[in-house]
C-alpha cells in the first residue's frame, strides 16, 4: 500500500513542488489554499509538472480585471490539444478500446487512430474547413466520433456535439447559433437492441443548418486499411484562449446557452483533475459512460492526455443484460470506471446481481457524477469493491470539469465528496453573501477560475455571461448548486438550486419543455419540476388544460423534440401555474415546497401575481411527500 501511495501522481506533484520551488505543505487543505491564493504560481507549476508544450510562450500567466469574466490566462501563448494527445503515441498500448451492443470488443492502435484522423482531415479540408471554423456532430459515442473531434481540433477548428437523444428541433436550437461549416452525423445506430434510422431528423438538420457541409460517419466508421496517402497529421496551434469546443447549457428562458471553453484551460485543468485527483497514469484504461452531449464525454477524452487508453461503450448500459458494462469493464481491464450515480444506486439496490463472479482486480477508481451519490450506495460499492476507491465529482457543463472531487490518499466518507479540487476557489455562501460551514447554501467560485468559459457564443458584450453566472452575487460566480462545506473540507452536494433539468447526463432547460408545450392546443400552461435525491428521481409535469389532454401524445412529442430522458414520469393537471409579479414561473420555490420546505422559507405570497395558485401545490406536497 505504501508503495502505491509514494507513486501516486499527487505525491509526485508534492515532491516536485518541494524540489523545484522549495514549497512544502502540512496537509492537503494548506496546499489547496496556496493553489487559490497564488493562482499564477500554481498553474505555472502545473505546466512544468506535466511538461506542457507551448508552440509560443506566454507573456504573463494571469491578468486580473475589474470584471472576473474578463480575466486572461497565459497571454500570448499558443498550444495544441491534439499535439499533446499524440505526444502519448505508443505501439505498446491501444489508443482506444470500443464495444457496442452488436460487435465484440475492439482495440484501436495509435497508428490506426492517426490514419483515421488524417483521412477525416482531408475530408474537412475539401469542404473548406479552416482554423476558427465551427464543426458540429450529431453522433453516438464511437471511435470515429473521437477521431472526428481530434481531426477538427488538429485543424484549429471548434467542435460541438449533441447526442441523437436530442430531437432535431433541440439540435437546431443549439447548432444554428454556431453557423457551422460541417455537420458530422450517424444516420443510424442501435440502442437496446433496436435499429434507429434517423435519416429524417438528419434531413431536417441539413435543412435547418444552411450552407453546411455534411459527413455521415456511418459510411466511413472502419479503422481498418485506411490509406492516409502519406499526408501528415495537422497539428495547428491556437491561442491559449482560443475556443476548443462549445457545450450547451439551458436555463428557464430563451435558447440554450452556447458555452465556449478555451483550449489551454482544458489541457491544464483536465491534466490536473485526471492525473492528480483521480491518479490516472500512463498505461491506465479510462472509462466514463456518457453520450456525446454530456460534458463527461469531453472530460473523458482528456484521459488521452495522461497516456491512458480511452474506453468507449455505445449502447444501453443494461442491454442485453444488467451486467453489460461490468462485463465490458472486466474484458477491457478498465482501471477507472465512471457513470451517473443512479446507475450505481440501481446495482447496489440489487446487490450487484449478475457480477458476483467477475474479476475487478485491475479497478483503481469508481467515479460517480450527474447527481449526488447516497451514503448507502457508496457503502455498498465499498463493500463490493474493497480495493477500489469510490469517488464522486461535482462540477458542470459551464466549466467542463469538477470543482469538488476525489483525492487518491484521502479517506472516503460515504455521502460526502472528499475535497475541493486544486485551483478551484470553491466556497458555500448564504443569501447575504457570507461564507458558511456545516450548513447548506449556494456553491460559488469566490475568485476567477481557469476553466470558466471564455465567453458565450453570440454574447460579445458579456451581458448574458453576467446574467447567467453573476446575477446572484455581484462579481462572484454562482454555480446553481445547493451544497454544504464541512469543517473537514469535504462537501455534500444537495442538487441544483436552479431549475435546469439534468437527467441521466442530458441537460436541458425548462424553456425547451415549455416551447414544446406551447405548440399544443390542449395545454394552456405548464410547469416542469425535477425532484431528485439519493433515492428517487422524478420528473413531474404540471399542466393547465384547455381540453382533455392526450398524455401519450405529450410524451411522444417531448421524446421527439426534447429528449427521451425528459419525458415526464407523471403529468398532473392543476388549476393554475404560479407566476411572480414580473411574469416568471415560480419554479424553484415550488420545487423546494415539493421537497418538504415550508412555504414561509421559500416564498413571499405578495411577490406573486396569482398567490392563490400556491395552495394546490402545498396540498399536493403534503399528500405526496418526496422523501
Amino acid at each position: 500500500m505504501m508503495s502505491k501511495i509514494k507513486l501516486s501522481n499527487y505525491q509526485r506533484y508534492i515532491q516536485f513542488l518541494q524540489q523545484e520551488s522549495q514549497l512544502s505543505f502540512s496537509d492537503y487543505q494548506e496546499l489547496h489554499t496556496w493553489s487559490v491564493t497564488h493562482q499564477a504560481a500554481f498553474w505555472e507549476s502545473i505546466c512544468r509538472f506535466f511538461s506542457i508544450s507551448f508552440d509560443k510562450p506566454w507573456s504573463s500567466v494571469m491578468n486580473l480585471y475589474e470584471n472576473p469574466w474578463e480575466t486572461t490566462w497565459f497571454t500570448g501563448a499558443e498550444i495544441s490539444y491534439v499535439k499533446h494527445v499524440f505526444s502519448q503515441f505508443s505501439n505498446d498500448r491501444p489508443a482506444l478500446i470500443f464495444q457496442n451492443e452488436t460487435d465484440p470488443l475492439t482495440e484501436i492502435s495509435w497508428q490506426a487512430l492517426q490514419n483515421k484522423i488524417v483521412h477525416i482531415q482531408q475530408q474537412l479540408l475539401a469542404l473548406g474547413v479552416q482554423k476558427g471554423d465551427c464543426v458540429v456532430a450529431y453522433c453516438v459515442n464511437a471511435p470515429e466520433t473521437v477521431a472526428a473531434f481530434l481531426a477538427v481540433n488538429g485543424l484549429g477548428a471548434v467542435w460541438s456535439s449533441c447526442s441523437p437523444d436530442f430531437g432535431s428541433d433541440a439540435v437546431i436550437d443549439r447548432f444554428s447559433q454556431l453557423q457551422p461549416k460541417v455537420l458530422f452525423v450517424h444516420s443510424h445506430y442501435t440502442y437496446k437492441g433496436k435499429q434507429f434510422d434517423i435519416s429524417q431528423r438528419v434531413a431536417a438538420l441539413q435543412e435547418g443548418l444552411k450552407n453546411c457541409g455534411f459527413i455521415d460517419l456511418c459510411e466511413s466508421n472502419s479503422f481498418d486499411n485506411i490509406d492516409s496517402n502519406d499526408n501528415e497529421l495537422h497539428l495547428t496551434p491556437v491561442l491559449f484562449s482560443d475556443p476548443i469546443w462549445v457545450l450547451f447549457s439551458s436555463g428557464t428562458t430563451g435558447k440554450p446557452k452556447a458555452i465556449v471553453h478555451g483550449t489551454g484551460a482544458m489541457i491544464l485543468e483536465h491534466q490536473k483533475a485526471l492525473s492528480i485527483h483521480q491518479d490516472v497514469c500512463e498505461g491506465d484504461r479510462y472509462f466514463w459512460n456518457s453520450t456525446t452531449g454530456w460534458m463527461m464525454w469531453n472530460y473523458a477524452l482528456s484521459s488521452l492526455l495522461c497516456g491512458a487508453t480511452l474506453c468507449l461503450y455505445n449502447g444501453a448500459p443494461n442491454h442485453p443484460k444488467e451486467s453489460t458494462l461490468w462485463d465490458f469493464a472486466q474484458q477491457a481491464r478498465i482501471n477507472h470506471f465512471g457513470h451517473g450515480a443512479v446507475y450505481f444506486q440501481y446495482h447496489a439496490d440489487h446487490a450487484f446481481s449478475g457480477i458476483e463472479t467477475l474479476d475487478f482486480q485491475h479497478l483503481k477508481t469508481i467515479g460517480s457524477t450527474g447527481s449526488p451519490m447516497s451514503a448507502d450506495t457508496c457503502r455498498s460499492l465499498q463493500h463490493r469493491f474493497p480495493n477500489t476507491q469510490v469517488i464522486s465529482l461535482s462540477g458542470g457543463t459551464d466549466v467542463c470539469t469538477a470543482f469538488v472531487g476525489g483525492h487518491p490518499e484521502m479517506k472516503v466518507t460515504p455521502g460526502e465528496i472528499q475535497c475541493k479540487m486544486l485551483g478551484a476557489p470553491v466556497e458555500v455562501w448564504n443569501t447575504h453573501g457570507d461564507k458558511i460551514l456545516n450548513q447548506a447554501g449556494e456553491l460559488v467560485l469566490s475568485k476567477p477560475f481557469l476553466s470558466m468559459p471564455i465567453g458565450l457564443w453570440g454574447d460579445p458584450d458579456n451581458r448574458l455571461m453576467q446574467a447567467s453566472y453573476y446575477g446572484v452575487y455581484q462579481q462572484v460566480w454562482n454555480h446553481g448548486d445547493w451544497a454544504t462545506e464541512n469543517d473537514s473540507g469535504s462537501f455534500i452536494i444537495h442538487g441544483r438550486s436552479d431549475a435546469t433539468l439534468n437527467r441521466q447526463g442530458v441537460r436541458i432547460g425548462t424553456a425547451e419543455i415549455y416551447n414544446t408545450l406551447n405548440t399544443r392546443e390542449d395545454i394552456k400552461d405548464g410547469l416542469v419540476i425535477h425532484l431528485i435525491n439519493d433515492k428517487q428521481d422524478y420528473l413531474l409535469l404540471f399542466v393547465v388544460a384547455k381540453a382533455e389532454i392526450n398524455e401519450k401524445e405529450i410524451r411522444a412529442q417531448l421524446r421527439e423534440q426534447c429528449s427521451p430522458r425528459h419525458v415526464p414520469d407523471h403529468i398532473i393537471c392543476v388549476p393554475d401555474i404560479p407566476y411572480t409579479l414580473s411574469g416568471k414561473k415560480v419554479e424553484i420555490p415550488i420545487k423546494r415546497i415539493l421537497m418538504g420546505a415550508s412555504i414561509d422559507n421559500v416564498l413571499r405570497l405578495d411577490s406573486l401575481r396569482n398567490p392563490d395558485s400556491i395552495k394546490w401545490f402545498v396540498d399536493y406536497a403534503n399528500s405526496n411527500p418526496f422523501t
